[in-house]
């Protein structure tokens, strides 16, 4: 690899830049020589923060701008957070690698005046900030007495509203705090038994132009494979119901021995109507698990519950 360079696009945000330095360090280890440039950027999702995410919709709410830089040949690859990149991708582009994954679950963070407090514990009308359906659906269903608020801006302004008394407590990833050194604000884990977390949710993914040989080769090295299959049955579940990265679907996935269990829920936006099954099988074909998965909770009402909620949140024409 002596003399070869790699250009790498990112959005600019705190989180981004952090998942995008782990990305550059990482294949600088792999590949002596290896000159790595890094083109930030901001997208439509990190300007737009006075309007829901459903709102506006979400067909590459955070990826468009990164994947137009590889269609021009300006970037040979984006770095993304799994659970934003689309489940189809334009014409020309693949998902070429996903990382080893962090923890996947949503995790309670507090007002200094609720630590004594869980989820389960928090008083009936206390204002659970999230811009997220998938946690506010499945938590107006176990919580009903909760109030939810929509918070937008990245993982640091939302805890400055946090802290500020402007809610008291936010619902956010795991993963997100603990890359950027906040695992100290995570208050509880949110059992998925509670919240399934978001497709991909915890892993990062690598796009490229398909069929680059040379760079599906470079960035191969960080491919982990347990934590692929489990995000392809994942992606192939959440394509199949013809949902978005905004819609209330939550799923989970483990191993038991060889077979992968995959447990997936669709759910109405007041939380009443909840949809929750699961299916496992053989891991080394995870999408096939995911379609059957969406099948199984189609033939439940669930492409019912999303037709309702997407002519509820589908921005105008």
């Amino acid at each position: 690899m002596a003399g070869s360079q790699l250009r790498i696009a990112s959005r600019r945000s705190q989180l981004a830049m952090v998942q995008t330095h782990w990305v550059r360090d990482e294949l600088a280890k792999a590949h002596d020589g290896l000159e790595i440039t890094i083109e930030a950027m901001a997208t439509q999702g990190d300007k737009i923060l006075d309007v829901a995410l459903a709102k506006i919709g979400d067909k590459g709410l955070f990826t468009k701008e990164l994947e137009a830089q590889m269609l021009v040949d300006r970037a040979d690859i984006a770095v993304h957070s799994l659970k934003d990149l689309p489940t189809n991708l334009p014409e020309g582009l693949m998902l070429g690698c996903i990382t080893e994954r962090e923890d996947p679950a949503d995790a309670l963070v507090v007002h200094e005046k609720h630590k004594d407090k869980t989820l389960a514990t928090l008083p009936e009308g206390a204002v659970v900030g999230t811009s997220s359906l998938r946690r506010l659906a499945q938590l107006r269903h176990h919580y009903p007495h909760l109030t939810f608020k929509d918070v937008r801006g990245n993982v640091i302004t939302r805890l400055e509203k946090l802290d500020s008394g402007e809610f008291d407590c936010l619902i956010l990833a795991a993963a997100g705090l603990g890359r950027l050194g906040l695992g100290d604000r995570i208050h509880e884990l949110i059992d998925p038994s509670i919240s399934l977390h978001a497709v991909g949710q915890g892993a990062l993914g690598i796009e490229c132009r398909d069929g680059d040989t040379k760079v599906l080769e470079q960035i191969k090295v960080l491919e982990h494979v347990p934590t692929a299959r489990r995000c392809l049955a994942e992606r192939a579940f959440l394509r199949e119901l013809e949902g978005g990265c905004q819609v209330p679907i939550g799923v989970n996935t483990r191993f038991e021995g060889d077979q992968l269990v995959v447990t997936g829920m669709v759910a109405s936006l007041d939380g009443k109507r909840l949809i929750r099954d699961q299916v496992q099988g053989d891991q080394t074909n995870p999408e096939a698990l995911g379609i059957d998965l969406a099948h199984k909770l189609k033939a439940q009402g669930a492409g019912e519950i999303l037709e309702e909620i997407f002519a509820t949140v589908r921005p105008e024409a």
